[in-house]
């Protein structure tokens, strides 16, 4: 499903270059839940950023799929990110002024999903997050837990095949926090293929397999945290 190739990408200010992640080789299957850890500045947000096609790689090369991301187009890559890909991010990311039910009907909008179906679509999967009851609700009349479901639900509206979770419990109590863990491990049951950016050991240990970045670079790939 996702493959690196001796994947490094390096940015440029000035005559500074840094070098965000160095020659890693990386596969996720189809279906499989991992993590992916490391220290602040490790890479794990350029890596997220990678394989969900909000960048592309300086050198190597990534087949999402199947497919080589480097040569695609930017409509090819937007077109990624609306239906293949969705995300979860640690801020949720919601428009502040816009209800539950406008929040997740967004990716929708963009796919020129018929008023009908995206109305469907929208009740199918706040019901299915256990917000049946808040479609109405803005973020700010919405718990943490409550948004991040919101959101969840919002990453889910084209029927991705990958989800990719930054720090997705990182601003939630524990409570909330297992209530999200309990939808992703629902997700994977269903087929999806989820990659969790955390530090959260507890939240890590709960999926398939480790990668642990630092300095750019896999320092263990498939072990268990101590």
């Amino acid at each position: 499903m996702i493959e690196m190739k001796q994947v490094h990408k390096s940015y440029t200010t000035g005559k500074v270059t840094f070098e965000a992640l160095r020659r890693i080789d990386l596969n996720i299957k189809r279906g499989e839940q991992v993590a992916v850890v490391g220290p602040s500045g490790s890479g794990k947000s350029t890596l997220m950023n990678l394989m969900g096609c909000l960048d592309v790689p300086t050198e190597g090369e990534y087949l999402l799929d199947g497919e080589p991301v480097r040569d695609m187009t930017a409509n090819q890559l937007a077109d990624i990110r609306n239906k293949k890909v969705g995300f979860v991010f640690q801020a949720f990311n919601l428009l502040p002024y816009a209800t539950a039910f406008e929040n997740v009907e967004v990716p929708l909008l963009f796919a020129k999903v018929s008023g009908k179906k995206r109305k469907e679509r929208v009740l199918e999967l706040l019901s299915r997050v256990g917000l049946a009851d808040k479609l109405e609700n803005k973020p700010t009349e919405m718990s943490g837990g409550e948004m991040q479901r919101t959101a969840i639900a919002r990453a889910l509206a084209n029927d991705p095949d990958i989800i990719l979770a930054d720090e997705p419990t990182g601003n939630l109590d524990s409570k909330s926090g297992g209530e999200i863990i309990k939808i992703f491990k629902e997700l994977e049951n269903a087929g999806k293929t989820i990659v969790i950016i955390t530090h959260d050991t507890t939240i890590a240990k709960q999926t398939n397999r480790i990668i642990r970045l630092k300095d750019g670079i896999i320092e263990g790939n498939g072990d268990l945290l101590s």
